[in-house]
């Protein structure tokens, strides 16, 4: 199943907080019930997004390697 999420945030290149920071702000540019894809190459985003999604009330549907390396993580908005 490919999910499409609404909207994709690049934050890679960018170091732990930045990319929870700016995950914060973007779920809040998409509906609930809709997709965020997270693009990141620190790989402390996936632990941090991870706890951030579960204290936050969202879902982390998956968080995986891409073959160029970098980490790909969706989040779908439940509230």
């Amino acid at each position: 199943m490919s999910i499409k999420p609404a909207k994709t945030l690049d934050a890679r290149g960018k170091f732990c907080p930045i990319p929870v920071m700016e995950t914060a702000k973007a779920i809040t540019q998409i509906n609930v019930g809709d997709v965020l894809e997270v693009l990141a190459t620190d790989p402390a985003a996936d632990p941090d997004i991870k706890a951030w999604a579960k204290r936050m009330g969202h879902e982390v549907i998956s968080a995986e390697k891409t073959p160029e390396g970098h980490l790909r993580i969706l989040v779908r908005r439940l509230k």
